[in-house]
């Protein structure tokens, strides 16, 4: 069974900062838990609302949203169902955890719940 602890082992250290700082904002909305899965840790409330896969010196954060975002931010998005995407954002530096990430990440925070 997977840990959080393993999908840190042989990354960068900001890998796990970037973490730490999607964590602590999500925390700040409200209580979730954390489910490591085999190639990536879901941040779930009812349902997941976050999806984290750590690569060497980045992650590929997951949202969910209710609608399209166009942002050049975001890399990849499915629609998942008429009234659900799903949001691919590459993070390599804390710094871009900013107030229209946070939004997002609330956005998608209520989705969840």
């Amino acid at each position: 069974m997977a840990t959080v602890r393993q999908h840190f082992e042989d990354r960068d250290a900001v890998v796990r900062a970037i973490y730490r700082d999607i964590v602590a904002a999500a925390g700040r909305l409200g209580a979730f838990t954390e489910e490591p899965k085999k190639t990536s840790i879901h941040l779930v409330r009812r349902t997941a609302f976050a999806g984290v896969a750590t690569r060497k010196s980045a992650l590929m954060l997951t949202l969910k949203s209710a609608n399209d975002i166009k942002s050049p931010r975001i890399v990849k998005r499915e629609q998942a169902s008429a009234n659900r995407w799903h949001m691919y954002i590459r993070l390599d530096d804390p710094k871009q955890l900013d107030a229209q990430l946070k939004s997002w990440l609330k956005k998608s925070f209520e989705l969840a719940g």
